[in-house]
């Protein structure tokens, strides 16, 4: 039964999570000096944070019940950020951004897929409806603009269409008479075999000899492709049978994951609350007024006048029902007042004395400010203090207290548990009777004050007066709606669509020999698996999920650095497409001639941010980035005028504050043409993507990497004719966009109809792959 099978899941992944968070309390507060262990215990945590991240992930995707998955989330985005907070200590410790820990993967008998990062499905499934009304209205937009790319049909002449339908029908008629003469010859042939065999006997020896023939080859045959399968199979270059069905199945499993995420939607607990108003809302209503009554009357007995009403900003009667006494209660007021008064005896003072200031030069003292010192050298490192430890412990004690010990055997249908939205919507209900309640009190206190002390109270004017006054300011800010602006983005494409490209589909193989290089003092060039867990690390969990981007280690600006073909842009529309983000295209080439001068660059600018805050997550994807750095612009791109963007880029993600779900991505085939110093600080993160491997171009029998992807994907069928090893070899040096070139110039239409009688070979790769240059280890060691 699926359903106790995640929830075991989920309770063995809070299990994990108690021992996790019970080791960090008792490890991580202890200085270490040794920085070797303390990477290794920092890759242990990472690991298994890893391993309770995919885990909860997959109970939170699928378990119905939504008021479990409610906690799970909570937890997840906790170990969310708790990961790219081990991540930030691990890149601080070892100076670079990629980590080699195959001996620590081997030590735990745990396997490189272990570690991939898992894309939490809820960034795209909360927000569905949202995203595709959003692709609606962009398609409406570029429709309506003439910007759409259709695949317009050809038109041919009338002369034409006869001389095509004139072709295809002697066509026809030449099969069907072929087909015709094939079949009197059958017959023919047919009619002289019985009169031989009527003529001569039946022969039994005859027919006996050739049946055995017939079996023996076939078996023969059979015992032989067994054989080189196993062989295959034990030289690691075939799949083994199990695993072949165990594919079949997940494709499977797949499509009903599919159907079920239509029918598991969120419960609406509207019935609920709405039971509630009615049976508990009148004696919810009544209890509130008697305590409001109660405390007039007791303040009125003890200052000897009644008390104002609190604001709506300080809680309203909430600050009434305070568990206060009303002689605290004055003593507050009191100190508050006196407080006010020496904040503004202090004003006074600074204001005096900057009078007395002005005109004066401020004397140079020659000494220096001491500033406190770092001490990691004699007391060792420590853990930096956690966002997210918080979180993780609220959400572990709350499962803990209500799911840990709970007896679920009446809950059949596992969809949600009434007296747990009760007890929620008890709160919400609370509050909204008592917003009533405040408006019936307050009313009732003015009139007390005017029958008994003769007072008069003049907030109401003062507050219409302010709202006044707001409702004024806010109608001069908003000038252009968001609509308009998002309009006006995507008619001059600075707003794109992104391609639907996940992020599994850049595939690459880890690197085995990481560490082993390491210990020679050789540093390794990363893997493509090592880029695709940065991707996911610094670009989609935080732009995923609003709270993991908040807490966690804040990173504005990611920089994709490597060859041409290496997959840069496809990583950001994969970024998009895993988080549902916008993209924005600030190239330098696509940028040229639009909104001209220092004013219309600005302003260009502020539409970008202001749609990209407003819609986030976005993405602001700036092409050949190097160009706007560049230390000379060639006389050929002067009217692109690139270099305009140096100057306001800082401003812009110095504007970005931690709330605002908006990434900076650049992309440069040529890092070292421009200006280091204000390139890098634009740039916090820089991620070389390096030419793919042998491991990434030929892959395991685990992952079918690059030629076999490329190949499947473009309609080809791999057989034991084709050797992919041979091809993984001779592309050393090209790059992934080489590869597809290669592929999609060998596997052309017609090659494709071929393909059950002349199956693929190898040699059909190699004329297309010889005709470009590939990555030189000059170029390599420059990037590196």
């Amino acid at each position: 039964f699926s359903i106790s099978t995640y929830n075991k899941m989920w309770t063995d992944a809070q299990k994990d999570l108690d021992i996790q968070l019970r080791r960090e309390r008792e490890e991580f507060l202890q200085p270490e000096k040794d920085r070797v262990k303390v990477f290794k215990m920092l890759a242990a945590s990472y690991i298994k944070y890893m391993q309770i991240f995919r885990s909860l992930e997959t109970a939170h995707d699928q378990l119905v019940h939504w008021q479990k998955r409610t906690v799970i989330r909570q937890v997840l985005d906790g170990v969310i950020g708790r990961i790219l907070e081990m991540k930030k200590e691990m890149v601080e410790l070892e100076n670079s951004e990629f980590h080699y820990i195959d001996n620590i993967l081997e030590d735990l008998k745990l396997l490189p897929e272990d570690i991939e990062v898992p894309i939490p499905r809820y960034f795209v499934k909360e927000k569905l409806e949202v995203l595709q009304q959003r692709e609606k209205t962009l398609d409406q937009i570029l429709l309506n603009a003439g910007l759409q790319t259709e695949k317009h049909v050809k038109t041919m002449t009338f002369e034409e269409a006869i001389k095509t339908i004139q072709v295809a029908e002697r066509a026809r008629q030449g099969r069907h008479r072929a087909a015709f003469m094939k079949q009197i010859y059958l017959e023919e042939k047919r009619e002289r075999q019985t009169k031989l065999q009527v003529q001569l006997g039946p022969n039994l020896d005859d027919a006996a000899t050739c049946i055995q023939k017939v079996w023996r080859g076939y078996i023969q045959c059979k015992k032989t492709e067994k054989m080189r399968e196993e062989e295959m199979i034990f030289l690691g270059m075939s799949l083994p049978p199990h695993l072949k069905a165990m594919s079949i199945s997940q494709m499977h499993a797949g499509q009903i994951n599919a159907l079920e995420g239509e029918v598991r939607e969120r419960h609406e607990e509207v019935f609920i609350k709405d039971k509630l108003r009615e049976t508990e809302g009148l004696n919810i209503k009544e209890t509130l007024q008697d305590q409001i009554g109660q405390c007039f009357i007791e303040c009125r007995h003890i200052i000897g006048k009644f008390p104002d009403y609190p604001t709506e900003e300080a809680g309203g009667s909430m600050a009434i029902l305070s568990q206060k006494t009303p002689e605290q209660v004055a003593a507050e007021l009191a100190a508050k007042k006196e407080m006010a008064l020496q904040k503004k005896a202090q004003k006074g003072k600074k204001e005096e004395g900057k009078e007395k200031m002005k005109g004066k030069k401020p004397q140079k003292t020659g000494k220096k400010v001491n500033l406190p010192s770092v001490k990691t050298v004699k007391e060792g490192w420590k853990m930096a203090p956690s966002n997210f430890l918080s979180i993780m412990e609220e959400g572990n004690s709350q499962y803990k207290a209500v799911w840990q010990n709970r007896d679920e055997g009446w809950d059949f249908l596992q969809d949600h548990d009434p007296e747990l939205i009760k007890e929620e919507k008890r709160e919400e209900v609370e509050e909204e009777i008592r917003v009533q309640v405040d408006e019936l009190m307050q009313q009732k206190l003015e009139n007390l004050k005017l029958a008994v002390d003769g007072e008069k109270s003049n907030k109401q004017k003062k507050g219409r007066k302010s709202e006044k006054v707001r409702a004024t300011s806010l109608m001069s800010l908003v000038h252009r709606t968001i609509d308009s602006l998002y309009r006006e983005l995507v008619e001059e494409r600075l707003l794109i669509k992104a391609k639907t490209v996940n992020l599994s589909d850049y595939v690459g193989e880890y690197s085995y020999l990481g560490t082993t290089l390491r210990q020679v003092d050789i540093e390794p060039m990363p893997s493509l698996a090592d880029v695709r867990q940065l991707i996911a690390l610094y670009g989609i969990l935080p732009l995923g999920s609003q709270t993991v981007h908040e807490k966690a280690p804040l990173v504005k600006a990611l920089l994709l650095a490597g060859p041409a073909g290496v997959g840069k842009k496809m990583l950001v529309h994969a970024i998009c497409t895993e988080t549902g983000a916008n993209l924005f295209n600030l190239s330098p080439s696509n940028i040229t001639g639009k909104y001209p001068g220092k004013n219309g660059l600005q302003m260009m600018l502020h539409m970008v941010f202001k749609v990209a805050k407003q819609l986030q997550p976005s993405v602001v994807w700036i092409g050949d980035t190097e160009k706007i750095f560049s230390k000379a612009v060639p006389k050929a791109e002067e009217e692109m005028n690139a270099k305009r963007l140096e100057k306001i880029l800082p401003k812009f993600l110095k504007a970005l504050k931690a709330q605002d779900r908006v990434l900076l991505v650049g992309t440069t085939n040529r890092p070292f043409d421009a200006n280091l110093k204000p390139f890098c600080k634009v740039y916090q993160k820089i991620i070389l993507i390096p030419r793919p491997d042998y491991a990434s171009r030929f892959g395991k029998y685990f992952n079918q990497v690059l030629w076999k992807h490329i190949i499947l994907q473009n309609g080809g069928v791999i057989t034991n004719l084709l050797n992919v090893s041979c091809l993984a070899k001779v592309s050393d040096g090209f790059t992934q966009g080489h590869i597809v070139q290669a592929v999609q110039a060998a596997l052309s239409e017609l090659r494709l109809l071929q393909m059950t009688r002349k199956p693929l070979r190898t040699a059909e790769f190699m004329t297309s792959l010889a005709r470009q240059d590939p990555v030189y280890k000059e170029e390599e060691e420059t990037f590196k």
